[in-house]
């Protein structure tokens, strides 16, 4: 299909040809902003350099944002969590500027690991969910999931003869969040078949985790020390580790909350 071209158009035959030629080329944009962009372009009696550039630059724009919503989506996060939500006053062992750093996502261009350890309640979740969406927003392809339900997948690939394919699918993703590492212990198994997702994915992808116990008690989870080990060194070498501390401000938070509902 061709479009008619002629000097001397009326205005809506001229709308009619853009909305058309926007249809043909899939710039949504574009066709839906036109009237107005054009509106203000007379009004400011912008170039028809500066019109087009504003035309380009919010079909840009809008394919940006709807790209990030798919990467966010695709990633799985089971919340909407953002830094700009998180109280850094309410735990003040965290460091603002190493998470807002983090959040460039330098060191998921790198293929470098990061642990965030702390009690339940000190926010760790909610940074590994929102450094996750940083990474998303800047077009990394991420993705979250607990460690028992990664595991459990894992395990159900194995007996299907279908392992290699997952572990290939999560080895692909630029950054993989796993959470809730270390709240159940894994058998030989299962902990094995989690190692080859990291040895995939060692000094190539990133991997950042939460997990609610210190190094020294992931024996109870890996319960073989030499595997353990090996986990601990894929999960630490070259990264960052973060500790948000023992004190729930989660339950701090709550426990306020009650005190000025009482008072009231």
């Amino acid at each position: 299909m061709t479009l008619p071209r002629q000097r001397g158009l009326t205005e809506q035959a001229a709308t009619t040809a853009v909305d058309q030629a926007c249809r043909m080329l899939r710039l949504p944009t574009i066709r839906s902003q036109f009237p107005d962009l054009a509106e203000t372009a007379s009004r400011e009696q912008m170039s028809y350099l500066g019109f087009l550039a504003e035309l380009l630059l919010a079909e840009c724009d809008d394919r940006a944002r709807r790209r990030s919503e798919r990467r966010i989506k695709a990633a799985g996060f089971p919340r909407d969590k953002s830094l700009r939500k998180f109280d850094f006053e309410a735990n003040p062992s965290i460091d603002a500027a190493m998470i807002h750093t983090l959040a460039k996502c330098e060191w998921i261009k790198k293929g470098l690991p990061l642990c965030l350890i702390g009690d339940s309640g000190t926010g760790k979740s909610h940074l590994l969910i929102a450094l996750g969406t940083e990474a998303a927003m800047a077009d990394y392809r991420v993705k979250y999931v607990l460690a028992t339900k990664l595991v459990n997948e894992l395990v159900e690939a194995a007996d299907e003869k279908q392992l290699t394919k997952t572990i290939a699918r999560y080895g692909r993703v630029d950054l993989l969040c796993i959470d809730e590492l270390g709240y159940m212990e894994l058998d030989r198994r299962g902990a094995e078949l989690l190692f080859q997702v990291l040895t995939e994915r060692e000094e190539k992808n990133s991997v950042a985790i939460a997990s609610n116990e210190s190094f020294s008690g992931w024996t109870k989870t890996f319960t073989d020390p030499r595997l353990c080990a090996a986990i601990v060194d894929r999960l630490t070498f070259g990264g960052n580790i973060i500790e948000t501390g023992t004190d729930s401000y989660r339950l701090a938070t709550t426990r306020a909350r009650a005190e000025q509902q009482a008072v009231g």
